[in-house]
């Protein structure tokens, strides 16, 4: 069994034989490709951390002059 973080998501805890790989810094994420893989948006809706979720989107803040309040 392999895992990449601490959160053991790949069921290292209860395999005879586990292997865990960390990174020293986060992994940049290429979400435009990961959305296309089959089994990868399944692990990260897994992870309990959401150490590897899209990051949120910022909506841009209301105009400054709206044709309301001119």
């Amino acid at each position: 069994s392999m895992a990449c973080c601490l959160n053991l998501c790949g069921a290292v805890h209860c395999s005879d034989i586990a292997i865990l790989g960390y990174h020293r810094k986060p992994p940049m994420l290429d979400h435009e490709y990961l959305d296309k893989v089959c089994e990868i948006p399944l692990a990260v809706a897994a992870c309990p951390t959401a150490a590897s979720n899209r990051p949120k989107y910022n909506w841009p803040t209301a105009r400054k002059s709206s044709p309301l309040t001119s």
